[in-house]
């Protein structure tokens, strides 16, 4: 046996051998620390690269595969009927999903719950990235820190073992960091050609200087003022909602019962009869659907509940200190035009010192975070001050002929990072910059903190523990190079298959592969048939998205079971454009409804709560308070004039008003014909007081917010302007105008 003060000195010596390397190379240079450094960890590189390498992590899993995924129901039948699990995982986001697929497949028989849907906390509102932290590693220099290298390293190499084992889910991503003082080139050439170094031969490719001119050449959109060059480095970039369902779904298909919409009432408690210890055994759980509640016994409990840590610690015992300190971080999204389809862009000095990322994202571009105190809740909200400073960080980058307007906010969401500080630690007002595994008096585990980037190996040193404290049965981590759903049968061109096989739209084709990967083809099959030409199958739920009426009902398969579900994870609607969402929800629930057998009542509560969701989470509401909030109606006296004439071609009897039946009159005498529910919808926008008709004053103050960038993308506006030109080319040519007469 290693005596353990043998070990400690050698850990000390290392520490203090790093810190005097890092000492001497910051008076010489930060490039010499980075290769001395570098070749000192040559021979953990190989180690790691080759444990990736030679893995054959499926044939190590001795678990049978389950080619047909269980049903809701089945799952929950499973838990219950089982007499004990040996592992019960509380919360079913990324950490709690890399749990559970962790522990079955080292044979252990495993159980995971989750009060709402799979990934519908932080896990899916993060900024989208795979990354070791930039911004870490400069800290770990200048603070000499070897804990934070250390994390930057182990992130680093979770980035490599993610990107491979779910590549139709993630890819490499270049960013550039513009400069605009001359003495920062080199300073921040060295710190992320250390990035490279840390990473090894896990570098994704290697980063690269470009001049002015090249810069925006590849970013056309950037400031050109005192533009210096730029800086280009590479991370990932992933679908963090639909990487955590793959998780989630691998470790069903390895036999875990998985249940969504399961929550925790209390623990189960028994007294050690050796030690005459309470020991936690299980806990009691409520279908929220149904109401139904059962008992789901196991021999260790893992809490891996985010941002709600501390309420099943309190749960466990009320003497258990909090220990969860959240922060709200705020994304936007905006149209894909704003950022190049394949560069990001990173922003290392924001007026507050937070680093900003600007990325393009299924088309979109996201621009976030912000990172603010805030109270857990399952609910968080988007607030105006938190978007407007987005945009405003947006507007000191970007060029002045990018006009960053508040209307072309499509989406907003805020997500709560669970920061935590250690119960153990002497400090314990001090954040923990890493994560930390936590064993109660009871025997609860308890993993909280880390990042989304190292969830599996998060997972693994908590179940190490859990293995070592509970005395289970169980063999080492297998779950790097374990490919998840969908990766198996993925390649690149994958989609030309479905197109021609299926006769689906392209960019339809393109979407499906990169989102289910061989399972895409499950999707088509349930696609119907269009009655076109062309596509052949795949009716879109929105037109300007790739998303198809067959995912829906796929959908239903992974376990979802509300409208949220399919809006928010399944797809990634409600992420990329609320209206779109919004119109796209009434089709969403039918097809559900016909599916799950859902009432009419049923189904309009569906609508209700998925609309809800949209308003308040996904930034609906201070979209839409853009035109409430601006009373104040600053147009020029001759603009004033020119709406008011648009606005009375409509109102033709000076009502002061207008309803859907006098826009649908004027569109019947061009020859237009729109949907009534449509037109509802379009003049709802507008109307402020909700009373069914839009009035004069409403109409002027939806012209002045769009021209001042407030509102862009008003239905109500581009469908009158488009009416009003159709009426004037229609009108008779006076005869001054036509040359005189005869």
């Amino acid at each position: 046996m290693v005596d353990r003060s043998y070990l400690k000195n050698i850990r000390d010596t290392w520490v203090m051998a790093f810190r005097k390397a890092a000492k001497r190379t910051a008076l010489i240079g930060g490039g010499v620390l980075a290769a001395v450094y570098g070749l000192s960890q040559l021979s953990a590189y190989r180690k790691k690269q080759a444990r990736l390498a030679h893995v054959e992590a499926v044939e190590q899993v001795k678990m049978r595969y389950q080619d047909e995924l269980p049903s809701r129901q089945a799952q929950l039948s499973a838990l219950q009927s089982t007499e004990e699990f040996d592992v019960l995982i509380v919360g079913g986001g990324a950490t709690g999903s890399g749990c559970a697929l962790d522990a079955v497949t080292r044979n252990l028989k495993t159980a995971l719950v989750e009060r709402d849907d799979f990934s519908s906390g932080t896990s899916s509102r993060s900024t989208k990235l795979i990354h070791g932290g930039v911004r870490y590693l400069q800290k770990a220099i200048m603070k000499l820190d070897y804990e934070q290298y250390m994390m930057v390293k182990e992130a680093l190499h979770e980035r490599s073992n993610l990107l491979a084992i779910a590549p139709h889910l993630s890819a490499p991503l270049p960013i550039m960091l513009p400069v605009y003082k001359w003495w920062q080139l080199p300073y921040y050439w060295i710190g992320i050609k250390m990035y490279d170094l840390v990473a090894g031969s896990q570098c994704l490719k290697s980063s690269y200087v470009l001049s002015k001119t090249k810069a925006l050449e590849l970013f056309p959109m950037l400031k050109k003022d005192k533009l210096v060059g730029a800086i280009v480095y590479y991370d990932g970039q992933h679908n963090d909602a639909r990487m955590n369902l793959a998780i989630a779904l691998s470790a069903a298909r390895y036999s875990a019962a998985i249940a969504n919409y399961t929550e925790v009432v209390h623990l189960l408690k028994r007294t050690d009869p050796q030690t005459g210890r309470e020991r936690v055994c299980g806990a009691r759980c409520r279908d929220v659907i149904t109401g139904n509640e059962f008992d789901v016994r196991a021999k260790c409990v893992i809490n891996a509940t985010g941002p709600f840590t501390d309420s099943l610690r309190k749960m466990d015992s009320e003497k258990n200190l909090n220990i969860c300190q959240p922060s709200a971080g705020v994304h936007i999204v905006i149209p894909g035009y704003y950022s190049p389809d394949n560069m990001g862009l990173l922003d290392p000095a924001t007026s507050d010192g937070r680093v900003i990322f600007f990325l393009p994202w299924e088309k979109m571009t996201i621009a976030g975070t912000t990172d603010t105190p805030t109270d857990v809740t399952a609910h968080p909200i988007p607030m105006e001050d938190d978007i407007n400073f987005i945009l405003t960080e947006v507007r000191n980058y970007l060029s002045p002929d990018v006009e960053v307007r508040r209307g072309d906010v499509l989406a907003a969401w805020s997500g709560i990072r669970p920061l935590v500080t250690d119960p153990n630690s002497k400090d314990t007002q001090s954040i923990c910059r890493n994560h930390i595994v936590n064993i109660s008096d009871s025997g609860l585990v308890t993993i909280a903190g880390g990042k989304w980037t190292t969830y599996r190996s998060m997972a693994e040193e908590t179940l190490d523990k859990a293995v070592q404290v509970h005395n289970l049965k169980a063999g080492p981590s297998r779950t790097v190079g374990l490919m998840l759903e969908g990766a198996k049968d993925w390649t690149p061109t994958m989609y030309i298959r479905l197109v021609q096989d299926y006769g689906l739209e392209i960019e339809v084709a393109q979407h499906l592969a990169s989102t289910y990967g061989g399972r895409a083809f499950e999707v088509a099959k349930m696609a119907h048939v269009t009655g076109k030409r062309w596509p052949i199958v795949g009716k879109r739920l929105v037109s300007e998205f790739p998303y198809i009426e067959s995912e829906v009902l796929y959908a239903i398969k992974e376990y979802a079971c509300t409208a949220i579900d399919v809006i928010a994870r399944r797809t990634r609607l409600g992420f990329l454009n609320v209206q779109a969402a919004d119109e796209a929800l009434p089709r969403i629930v039918e097809l559900m409804g016909k599916q799950l057998g859902w009432s009419e009542q049923k189904q309009k509560e569906e609508l209700d709560s998925a609309k809800k969701f949209l308003y308040y989470e996904m930034g609906y509401k201070s979209r839409s308070e853009q035109l409430t909030n601006t009373s104040e109606i600053t147009l020029p006296p001759p603009e004033v004039e020119r709406y008011k004439k648009r606005f009375h071609k409509f109102d033709k009897e000076n009502k002061g008003f207008i309803t859907t039946v006098d826009v649908q009159q004027v569109l019947e005498s061009i020859g237009v014909q729109i949907d009534e529910n449509t037109l509802h919808e379009i003049l709802n926008e507008v109307d402020l007081n909700k009373n069914g008709q839009v009035e004069l004053n409403e109409f002027l103050q939806l012209m002045s917010a769009v021209r001042k960038g407030h509102v862009s993308d008003s239905r109500l506006a581009m469908l009158m302007k488009t009416v009003e030109e159709s009426l004037e080319q229609r009108e008779p040519v006076s005869v001054d105008r036509s040359g005189g007469g005869v």
